[in-house]
């Protein structure tokens, strides 16, 4: 699916345009911006996702997204990220997106985060809502750590000054999806990475995490959550929580029972799809 170059002012990465089909002379419904997970790519949306991309563009949506730093294409070591770094980058692309070039009239801006990208979604937008017409959460990092012991918790700033690069947790690709083909595609994608997470993004995930909840009472953005209940990878409590802690009077909630991590590319994923694109319909 062809795309266009999108450079994010500011930001070091490799970003993306996917303009919307549309009837000649009509504007486009609305604009999506996509975050991704840890270990992944934008471009990882348009193939794999139920042909996330190419739906929303069918619909009236243009898409940006970018290969977060040390991801995909874009520079830094692989994988070895700070996430209020990739928080202040998510700021950059939206306040970017406020201002598009050639728009005659404001398109309403989704911001839509996977996984990790979720986490960077939801503190961009608790952080600013500004220009956001809704926020769409898949599997969001939003509880992390708490299974963890004290102790740990206490050296993990201190390994990822020190070690920054230092694998410290295995996430293995089981949980992923309970369809094979699903799987066998990410194992084989190189453009993902296949380690360990690495300490300074585990750590960072971690204080981040915690550190919005005090804020979450604040947030009044038309919301959509969906998360597997059967994820292993981020916690489906996470998104329990943070929907019944906002008070946006338009929030939605899907807790998929048996669902793994990556709901659009497990068995549910015409459903979630089906649900995620009516959302965004009626709101634009």
């Amino acid at each position: 699916m062809e795309h266009q170059e999108w450079k994010v002012p500011g930001v070091p990465v490799s970003g993306y345009v996917w303009k919307a089909q549309h009837p000649q002379g009509q504007q486009p419904r609305g604009a999506v911006l996509i975050s991704h997970g840890v270990g992944e790519y934008a471009q990882r949306y348009v193939e794999r996702y139920h042909a996330l991309i190419p739906t929303l563009v069918e619909a009236g949506f243009t898409v940006y997204a970018y290969d977060q730093r040390g991801h995909g294409h874009s520079e830094g070591r692989r994988a070895v990220v700070d996430l209020n770094v990739l928080v202040e980058d998510h700021l950059k692309a939206r306040e970017a997106l406020r201002g598009r070039p050639g728009d005659d009239s404001p398109l309403p801006l989704f911001a839509l985060g996977h996984s990790m990208g979720g986490l960077v979604t939801a503190a961009s937008a608790s952080r600013d809502p500004r220009g956001l017409s809704g926020v769409i959460l898949s599997s969001p990092s939003l509880l992390m750590g708490e299974k963890e012991p004290g102790w740990l918790k206490t050296l993990a700033p201190l390994l990822a000054k020190v070690f920054p690069a230092a694998p410290v947790r295995d996430l293995g690709t089981d949980g992923l999806s309970r369809l094979p083909d699903e799987v066998a595609a990410y194992e084989a994608d190189e453009l993902v990475y296949h380690g360990k997470v690495r300490a300074l993004t585990a750590a960072s995930m971690v204080g981040l995490s915690g550190r919005l909840w005090a804020g979450y009472p604040n947030w009044k953005i038309p919301t959509l959550v969906f998360h597997g209940a059967a994820d292993r990878i981020t916690d489906p409590a996470g998104s329990q929580r943070f929907f019944d802690m906002v008070a946006s009077p338009d929030k939605t909630l899907i807790m998929k029972e048996g669902g793994y991590h990556e709901l659009l590319n497990d068995e549910p994923r015409g459903e979630i799809r089906a649900a995620l694109l009516k959302w965004l319909l009626d709101r634009s």
